[in-house]
């Protein structure tokens, strides 16, 4: 009987991290090999199902019975992990899948990593886990850790005591670097999955499967570390779904730097980079990007300090230093974030708690002879008089000799419980206070021990919004069909009558234009547009680079001679009559990056987009609160509102005409790239004035989630 998706999904979940029964294959009584450490690991750490070591040459191991071979075990494990000699990993594998085994974990290394042989070794193995319904991981992974087993064989191994956060991880090394960062910093862990290889499951296809299982016992932040999106519509789907159950994810994507520039026919594709993609697929997505896994553990503890996403970017800073306070409240002021004013009420009573020489404004500095008692009342005072004011609370506080630290971490520790408004607390003495730190980590408490890590971990979780739901409605004006129509029997770069059709039936206001063939027809053609006007060559793909493009001509004499020069230039031939328009310019653009979809461009137009890159970047389709992110997102977003007497631009129009950009290229993932080069005007009367569509040889489905 044919086994359907779901349940597919919940026999993997249960084997990989509550497996009944596992089979370590390759188990040794050695603790100092991959297969002795991890079957060491599991035995010792609590597992409560059937436990079976597979070595030929033991009877039995660390007191547990062994079995010489897979087809001697009683039982189809659950789960096997695999650690014997790469040669023998294929046969393992198969023979394991013969058995009906639900999962297997590859420890082993010498695959794809090492050189074509071992990927077509992977290549082969996959293949028989795909054919056998069973769920492969690695190879050359470390293992996984989680609420039931301890399968991992490098590292630490924590006790995973309900954590606050799950880990899904490209790479073994980083696992044990993040963990060992966190370890110390008071976060815990509630799964830790190291891919390796990724020969079949990869880290999108384990955010799925922690969607399609997400319950109650899973954590509510998700961390990741991705070396290659392979699967980008499967992330993205899987991530919105988790933040609808309120999982926050948190990742890591490295190589950012790899890519650099390209060749492309527009733009748009020019600008874009693989790189570039990621950032926008994350944005979609609502995932918090961060650089390294020191940033990765710090966003985490924001995270677990705030209960979830902060509500706003409003903070109160309680200090009892100055530099520090400094650092932090430039850190924030960079990022964004706001430190409000303190209400009348609130200082009154801060007043009665300190001395008069403390500063009761926002930050407050509750000087070195603070007490634990003054600052549990501080928090006590935000939270009662400056709730709905407040979005967290930083509480930074070093050793100063004057007053009984562990208490005043005690009291720390009770107004993180207690208050109202999320309590973040950086304490700086590491060293001194050591002992004291462990203690208030003990507790549940997460901490920070830098003031700059603090605030830029504060700016990235304000920064990122949550993840935002596609509207699979059209704009009004807007003809699919004639679309369509248009679009047929085309392909390569589209003639400039064809983009005029197209962008018209997709609800884009363009000006009135005249393709001008013949010489004889220019005087007419000028007539019936009136002057000034502008002339741009038709033919080459890039005018301006070629001179191609003439402004502001006045009358028909100038028309003639503008007439000559660009007939002059190769591959011209014809000119694009258009009357001139005035206002500021800005540059949409789309262009497709492979399984990702089609990146949307927005930039201030000119010397703003190709020298300064001021541009943004978002993936198709687009919703208008996307679209509005971009355009409020540039450097240059003063110009768009105008400046010294200048009029700008109405930000709902340029809003619509990302919108339906995002939605043309959605429905439509033939275009390969298209540019609306400059779109120009002012208030509510912009244009496309210049455009260019360049279709791939395909024509592909239409861009799915």
């Amino acid at each position: 009987m044919a086994v359907s998706a779901e349940e597919r999904s919940r026999r993997i979940h249960q084997c990989l991290f509550r497996p009944e029964s596992i089979a370590v294959i390759g188990a040794s009584g050695d603790p100092l090999k991959p297969g002795g450490r991890v079957f060491k690991n599991i035995l010792e750490h609590g597992y409560g199902g059937i436990l079976r070591p597979v070595n030929p040459k033991a009877a039995e191991i660390l007191g547990v019975q062994a079995f010489p071979s897979i087809s001697a075990l009683p039982e189809s494990p659950d789960l096997a992990i695999v650690a014997i000699p790469a040669a023998m990993v294929l046969a393992a594998v198969s023979e394991l899948a013969g058995r009906g085994t639900g999962a297997v974990i590859v420890l082993t290394s010498g695959f794809g990593e090492k050189d074509a042989a071992g990927k077509e070794a992977e290549v082969k193995m996959k293949a028989v886990a795909d054919a056998a319904g069973m769920a492969l991981i690695g190879p050359n992974c470390s293992g996984f850790l989680t609420g039931a087993y301890k399968g991992k064989f490098a590292g630490i191994v924590p006790k995973l005591p309900g954590g606050a956060v799950d880990f899904i991880s490209g790479s073994g090394a980083t696992v044990d670097y993040v963990m060992e960062c966190a370890e110390g910093r008071g976060l815990s862990f509630g799964t830790v999955l190291n891919l390796g290889n990724s020969a079949q499951m990869g880290v999108e296809d384990l955010v799925r499967l922690h969607d399609e299982n997400y319950g109650p016992d899973c954590a509510r932040i998700l961390l990741l570390y991705l070396e290659a999106v392979k699967k980008p519509r499967l992330l993205l789907h899987h991530a919105r779904s988790l933040a609808e159950k309120g999982c926050i994810l948190v990742g890591i994507k490295s190589g950012a730097t790899a890519a650099g520039s390209r060749a492309a026919a527009s733009h748009t594709g020019a600008m874009a980079t693989s790189d570039t993609a990621v950032q926008a697929l994350f944005d979609k997505a609502g995932i918090i990007r961060v650089t390294g896994r020191q940033a990765l553990v710090d966003v985490a503890c924001v995270l677990r300090a705030a209960g979830g996403r902060l509500t706003g970017k409003r903070l109160a800073i309680v200090t009892d230093a100055g530099g520090p306070v400094v650092m932090l409240a430039d850190e924030l002021a960079r990022g964004g974030l706001e430190l409000p004013p303190l209400t009348d009420r609130t200082r009154a009573e801060l007043a009665k708690i300190l001395p008069p020489e403390s500063s009761i404004v926002n930050p407050i500095d509750a000087l070195p002879s603070r007490t634990a008692e003054q600052i549990g009342s501080i928090v006590r005072v935000l939270g009662e008089f400056e709730r709905g004011r407040l979005d967290a609370i930083a509480v930074l506080t070093g050793d100063s000799g004057l007053s009984d630290n562990a208490a005043i971490y005690r009291a720390i520790s009770a107004s993180m419980r207690q208050s109202p408004i999320p309590v973040l607390p950086m304490l700086s003495s590491l060293t001194s206070c050591r002992d004291k730190i462990d203690e208030f980590t003990r507790g549940g408490n997460v901490f920070f021990p830098d003031e700059v890590a603090l605030g830029r971990a504060l700016s990235l979780v304000a920064r990122q919004a949550p993840p935002a739901a596609d509207d699979p409605s059209r704009p009004a004006g807007y003809d699919q069909q004639a679309i369509r129509l248009a679009l047929a029997n085309t392909n390569g770069v589209l003639s400039p009558e064809t983009v005029r059709r197209v962008l018209v039936a997709a609800g884009f206001a363009v000006p009135e234009q005249l393709e001008i063939l013949r010489k004889e027809h220019l005087a007419d053609g000028c007539r019936r547009l009136g002057f000034p006007l502008a002339m741009k060559v038709i033919g080459p793909l890039h005018k301006t680079d070629v001179g191609g493009v003439r402004l502001g001509i006045d009358g028909e004499v100038e028309a003639m001679a503008a007439w000559s020069a660009l007939m002059a230039i190769p591959e011209a031939w014809g000119v694009l009559l258009q009357p001139m328009i005035d206002g500021l310019e800005v540059i949409l653009g789309a262009s497709r990056e492979g399984d990702f979809g089609h990146l949307v461009m927005f930039g201030l137009g000119g010397i703003h987009t190709e020298v300064l890159k001021d541009v943004r970047f978002g993936l198709a389709p687009l919703s208008a609160a996307e679209a509005r992110r971009l355009i409020d997102g540039i450097r240059g977003r003063a110009l768009l509102d105008g400046v010294r007497g200048a009029a700008g631009m109405d930000m709902a129009v340029l809003v619509d005409f990302l919108v339906r950009l995002g939605r043309l290229v959605t429905d439509f993932p033939q275009i390969g790239e298209i540019d609306l080069n400059p779109v120009k005007g002012s208030g509510d009367c912009l244009m496309a004035v210049d455009a260019r569509i360049i279709l791939t040889s395909g024509n592909d489905g239409p861009n799915s989630p």
